[in-house]
């Protein structure tokens, strides 16, 4: 295990077993990607079209977004 810190100062943590596990390949990562592409659109589809809606966002240090632009929320989803 390992403390890092990304561009903005935050902590993270790496676990040394993340690096142990093997990569997914074949009918299991095309499950993997449609469950994720699946997710995704769930999440971005009340704020698309001209009545779509706005999300609020609030960030771990308490810093709250409102915004219906699908790459802001996605930018800020990770």
């Amino acid at each position: 295990m390992s403390m890092v810190y990304d561009e903005y100062g935050r902590p993270f943590i790496i676990l040394k077993e993340q690096q142990a596990k093997s990569r997914v390949k074949g009918m299991e990562a095309v499950k993997s990607n449609i469950l994720a592409a699946t997710s995704i659109s769930k999440i971005l589809r009340s704020s698309l079209g001209p009545k779509g809606m706005d999300k609020i966002l609030v960030s771990p240090d308490g810093d709250v977004t409102i915004t219906n632009d699908g790459a802001t929320i996605l930018e800020r989803m990770h």
